[in-house]
């Protein structure tokens, strides 16, 4: 599978916003604080700080040619105690286990060194295996810690990639 990572630029706003709204829905199975709008779907509630505050970028993941997903990497002066935050990842079902995501990484860490914080919610044990499997797979030594944000129990991971 041919894999890149694309920038998303203002005027994908549109398709960024709906890509949230399947990233959202697969996150409700672990979570009870996302709700479904008056117009039937989720939907991000500060998705409009991804255009308006520095340090936040998406990307899109494109595998074959194919929209398969999206990431936002948080970097400074957003993100405070460590270089990069790979936040928000998703890919579609159809590019599931067919190694896209692994691959949007690999891209992700040969272009930004430096240290990540990756989050993920607790009870979302398929997100804990994903990651748990870069480091191995990186031999990415990582100090892990638990925390509570907006009420919900999380698993934070420091690590370095050089």
């Amino acid at each position: 599978m041919d894999v890149h990572i694309k920038k998303a630029d203002f005027g994908d706003q549109a398709i960024l916003k709906n890509m949230y709204a399947f990233y959202l829905h697969d996150l409700s199975r672990y979570t009870n604080a996302l709700d479904i709008n008056d117009d039937g779907t989720y939907e991000f509630d500060a998705f409009g700080l991804i255009w308006e505050k520095e340090g936040v970028k998406p990307y899109f993941i494109i595998a074959d040619g194919r929209l398969a997903g999206f990431f936002l990497l948080l970097r400074t002066p957003f993100l405070e105690k460590a270089d990069y935050c790979v936040n928000d990842l998703f890919i579609y079902n159809a590019f599931r286990r067919k190694k896209a995501a692994e691959s949007a990484i690999k891209l992700l860490f040969n272009g930004f060194k430096g240290t990540y914080y990756i989050e993920q919610l607790k009870q979302n044990d398929p997100a804990i295996r994903f990651w748990k499997k870069i480091y191995q797979d990186y031999q990415l030594d990582f100090k892990e810690i638990t925390r509570t944000e907006d009420g919900e129990e999380c698993l934070g991971q420091f690590f370095n990639v050089e």
